[in-house]
């Protein structure tokens, strides 16, 4: 390649590689490097050897390979890592150069990020990218954010790569200052464990519950991927039920002890900090923890009698409606989550645009996210899903449904933890009164923590002497 390279990319693993990969196939020159030479040198002999990509043998000689002002793309592993190239990379660069990265880093990382590589000159982004492997290649959900005078440089080139929404949108468009687009792709993942768990509990609802066999199952989802539940998680979720090995399922074959790489946690965190419950997330965090200790489950279900597993009144068409409805909760909390954090940092975040990013290359991609995207574009204050005219008809619709569910499956010992919880807390949030009078007495009683009154205005606080009662 004899013309500068446009962007570097540090770290070739299957995320970087691929991101490569993509801008090069997309219009763009790219120079590569990664600090174990033998994975350039098997990059190179692929695929790449035919485009417009150039190996590097040092961070020197990549940022040597880039035009000015250069850009370059880190793509590896969160944390330390990343604090270690970018140490690196400073010496190298000049004012105004560009360092994006790419992981899943904690946002609180990329603010600190940030504010330190201003203060040296050099432009920095933390950009969420979601859609996985094939999402890298051939078209990702990018979340960019932090120094807003770096977009214009890198507009057109990440856009060139990134996915293309139903209605022709490139899934790119820039978030916020700071941490704002890594504090926006953790939300994503909680929302993607959420998703993930209210999947699960419909699997096992009808595996257990309706006593249906994987492939069956299998064919329920294909059905529910045809309408309000299109999406790509469901989609995959019907060919994972229908895999068999040795003429059985293979999900049988699978240990049911569900890994995490902490991006699910960071979000329950954060809502806790900021006081937005995310008790959805929360509940599919601790599923996953409860799942991956089977042997002290086998250890307790020998004590206790088995549940009766079969469910009594509830349908296949009841589950998909609490599978809805708890899915809509999911994303109320999560979009009051960002909400929150915008205020609390000034981000002016854009919550129409950022569910048009999800609605394709990512991996909560669905028709659902168009859904969510029209009553933000219809209503930029919303400040509830659940106060939108589709979503609250959705809910009334789903209600009976989602209780006969949730009803069922306790009664027959089967754990909804997901369908549960967002069912308890939409009654908390449409409860005109809640118990929390009394919770205030108890702590006004033993600390002397006050109390607001119902016939003052809010912001007043009193004490009673409760020991002369």
């Amino acid at each position: 390649m004899n013309t500068k390279a446009d962007i570097g990319v540090v770290g070739l693993a299957v995320m970087g590689a691929n991101i490569a990969l993509n801008l090069a196939d997309s219009g763009n020159n790219v120079a590569v490097y990664n600090r174990t030479k033998s994975v350039t040198d098997e990059f190179m002999a692929g695929e790449a050897a035919e485009k417009p990509i150039v190996p590097s043998s040092d961070l020197a000689e990549l940022v040597g390979n880039l035009a000015q002002p250069r850009v370059v793309l880190i793509m590896v592993k969160a944390g330390g890592p990343v604090d270690a190239v970018i140490d690196e990379l400073v010496p190298l660069l000049d004012d105004d150069d560009i360092i994006i990265d790419g992981g899943n880093s904690l946002f609180t990382d990329t603010d600190r990020r940030y504010e330190d590589l201003s203060q040296k000159g050099i432009r920095f982004i933390g950009m969420g990218i979601s859609g996985g492997e094939e999402g890298a290649r051939h078209g990702p959900s990018l979340m960019p954010g932090g120094d807003a005078s770096a977009w214009p440089v890198v507009e057109t080139m990440l856009r060139s790569i990134a996915a293309v929404a139903p209605d022709g949108t490139p899934t790119c468009e820039w978030v916020g200052p700071g941490g704002a687009g890594h504090f926006v792709k953790m939300v994503h993942n909680g929302i993607e464990y959420g998703d993930m768990q209210v999947i699960a509990e419909a699997y096992d609802l009808m595996r257990r519950g309706l006593g249906m066999a994987p492939a069956m199952i299998g064919d329920v989802f294909e059905r529910w991927n045809q309408g309000r539940l299109d999406s790509y998680l469901i989609e995959i979720t019907a060919s994972i039920l229908k895999v068999e090995e040795d003429e059985q399922p293979l999900i049988d074959l699978i240990l049911d002890a569900a890994g995490q790489k902490g991006t699910g946690k960071w979000t329950v965190i954060a809502s806790m900090d900021l006081a937005e419950p995310t008790a959805l997330v929360a509940e599919a965090v601790y599923a996953r923890i409860v799942s991956s200790d089977p042997a002290r489950r086998q250890a307790i279900a020998g004590i206790f009698d088995d549940p009766t597993d079969l469910l009594d009144e509830a349908t296949v068409d009841d589950i998909e409606a609490a599978l809805y409805a708890s899915k809509i909760i999911s994303y109320a909390q999560g979009f009051r989550l960002l909400s929150a954090a915008s205020d609390e940092y000034g981000w002016d975040l854009d919550m129409g645009s950022i569910a048009g990013l999800w609605r394709a290359g990512c991996i909560i991609r669905a028709a659902f996210l168009d859904d969510i995207t029209a009553s933000y574009r219809s209503e930029p204050d919303l400040e509830d899903l659940t106060l939108s005219p589709f979503f609250s008809r959705a809910l009334k619709g789903a209600d009976g449904s989602w209780r006969a569910v949730v009803a069922d499956a306790v009664s027959a010992g089967l754990p909804v933890p997901a369908y549960a919880s967002a069912l308890s807390y939409f009654d908390g949030m449409r409860s005109r009164r809640l118990p929390a009078d009394l919770i205030q007495a108890q702590r006004d009683f033993f600390g002397a923590h006050t109390f607001e009154r119902t016939d003052r205005p809010r912001g007043e606080f009193f004490h009673h002497d409760w020991s002369d009662d």
